[in-house]
């Protein structure tokens, strides 16, 4: 429910309701300046409101350029993190919806971009329209005020044969708006799920135009092309008195509003608002030199099937918990690139590793290099951990953990942690039962997440717990010849396509038997359900937790949880 959800995440609705309010101001409040105020009293003879839609989008351009660079200073953000240890740890998690915001400005930029061109178009136009004109107008005759003085301009075109490219292609604003539209454009097309899951090396070379972008951001307002009246020659010549006279001037004009109006350039503070997001975006990128310069030791190298790595490392001062991600540089490889994987160890153990499968060009060679074996290990760099733990898994007597294809990866960490804390008898885990439904086209690339699967259900049936933990694997992209073959082999104990007890199911979960499976056999408890995977899913869930809810308090309560991983 919508207040549910205020209350979990009231500081990520305070964050954007205080950006989309600053946003709709700014724009509102410069588009009735532009618009009315006198100082471009002649500017808006010769552009009319284009005017203000250019200055208003631009000065949104400003807001949001300012704040794109916050979300991803990830270092200072898990300091922030943790200085905050004592907050509530909702408001903690709500610093990971970072890369949400990050997003969501970058939205903004590309509306705002789209306004802001379009309106210079029209003024590009007008301007070229007023400059040819010869019928006296008001705008004609603002346009060739340059010949009288060439400094006095209002008109930046000052010839017959402009045309839009030359405009675009020669002058400063023109040239930085086309490079800066650009590096806009390809960033945004570039970092599509798609491209950084299959791509990644495009994502992250893509995105370092922001360099290009912020250059040019900072160049393209200096040449001043867009004027005003200068203050001294508003109280000598107020527009409001004489407009009138520059329209019908005699020669020999005697007359307090004879003298021709004077302009002044607007400007260039593009810089004044980037700035210090800047400095700061200085500073992060030296942390994490200087964080990754750490020696990482690697205890161990596995190479599972489907051309899976599994590393496990050591790092002094390395402490994670679960849920977590790190970001690796293999200088080997590559000196700049450095990707995300998610952790696959648990807290309790004395290594932290990842699994990395085949995906583009750096994951492929890192994993040559390795299952090469040479004496020396290539030397790995490990800048993390980042991420707020998903401890709230912990907090429920039953937990629905669904992970769906490659968000299996986060359930390596959090099912190994509960089965230690499990073991340990800690006092922080209520939890007495899972259930744990994994979704895949085919095991392929997570034959790894089989085997630890099957380490842990022989670990519990030796202690006695075989009932702690119930899974079962959904196949979504089956071929019949596999069903033919385990219909055959279906009375075995063990299951033919993975070699694990519970049984295998081709096709997808239907979740109402599965919730109302868990209810009648927890009719009291509260069931925390977890869901690492696609946004269609979550809403499934969702419903289903509403549904399968008692009304009655006494009674079984499902608690969603969408983890963001």
């Amino acid at each position: 429910s919508m207040g549910n959800w205020l209350v979990n995440h009231w500081f990520s609705a305070a964050v954007l309701a205080a950006w989309l309010g600053i946003n709709v101001f700014l724009f509102t409040y410069y588009f009735l300046f532009f618009d009315q105020d006198e100082r471009y009293f002649y500017t808006r003879a010769i552009l009319g409101s284009a005017l203000a839609w250019a200055r208003a989008s631009a000065k949104c351009l400003n807001f949001n350029s300012m704040l794109i660079l916050l979300p991803v200073c990830r270092n200072l953000l898990s300091f922030l993190r943790g200085t905050c240890s004592c907050c509530r740890r909702t408001l903690r998690k709500q610093l990971d919806h970072n890369l949400t915001f990050h997003k969501l400005v970058a939205y903004a930029l590309a509306l705002f971009t789209a306004v802001h061109t379009i309106a210079h178009l029209f003024n590009l136009e007008r301007y070229n329209d007023s400059q040819q004109a010869t019928d006296g107008s008001l705008a004609a005759i603002l346009s060739k005020m340059h010949l009288k003085n060439s400094n006095k301009w209002l008109n930046p075109i000052h010839s017959n044969q402009t045309t839009v490219e030359y405009v675009a292609f020669t002058t400063i604003p023109g040239l930085t708006g086309v490079i800066i539209t650009l590096a806009l454009i390809l960033m945004v097309t570039s970092s599509t799920e798609f491209i950084r899951r299959n791509y990644f090396e495009v994502f992250w070379y893509t995105h370092h135009l922001f360099i290009v972008y912020f250059a040019g951001l900072v160049i393209h307002g200096i040449a001043g092309l867009v004027r005003g009246q200068t203050e001294d020659s508003m109280e000598e010549v107020h527009p409001r008195r004489c407009a009138e006279y520059l329209v019908q001037k005699h020669e020999e004009c005697r007359h307090v509003c004879c003298k021709n109006p004077e302009f002044s350039s607007i400007p260039a503070e593009s810089w004044k608002w980037v700035l210090a997001p800047v400095i700061l975006y200085v500073f992060e990128r030296i942390l994490r030199v200087w964080r990754a310069r750490q020696k990482v030791v690697v205890t161990k190298v596995i190479m599972h099937p489907a051309k899976v790595l599994e590393l496990q490392m050591q790092k002094k001062g390395f402490r994670m918990e679960v849920g977590q991600y790190i970001f690796v540089n293999c200088p080997a490889i590559s000196l700049l690139e450095w990707h995300p994987f998610t952790l696959t160890s648990a807290p309790e153990e004395d290594f932290f590793s990842i699994h990395i499968r085949a995906a583009g060009d750096w994951t492929e060679r890192i994993i040559d290099t390795f299952q090469q074996q040479k004496p020396e290990m290539p030397r790995i760099e490990v800048d993390g951990p980042f991420g707020t733990a998903s401890e709230d898994v912990f907090q429920y007597e039953v937990a629905m953990l669904v992970g769906a294809g490659i968000g299996v990866t986060p359930f390596a960490s959090i099912l190994k942690s509960i089965w230690y804390k499990f073991q340990q008898a800690d006092q922080t885990l209520k939890t007495k039962k899972i259930y744990f439904y994994w979704l895949c086209r085919d095991t392929g690339a997570f034959a790894w997440f089989n085997d630890l699967l099957a380490s842990l259900e022989q670990k519990m049936a030796e202690s006695g717990k075989a009932d702690f933990l119930t899974y079962r694997l959904f196949l979504t992209g089956w071929d019949t010849s596999i069903a033919n073959n385990a219909a055959l082999h279906y009375d075995t104990a063990t299951d033919t396509v993975t070699g694990l007890r519970h049984k295998t199911i081709f096709g997808r979960p239907m979740w109402n038997a599965e919730f109302s499976a868990v209810a009648m056999a927890h009719p009291r408890s509260v069931v925390g359900v977890f869901l690492c995977g696609p946004g269609a899913l979550a809403k499934d869930l969702q419903r289903s937790c509403h549904q399968h809810s008692s009304l009655d308090p006494r009674k079984v309560k499902f608690y969603f949880n969408k983890e963001n991983f």
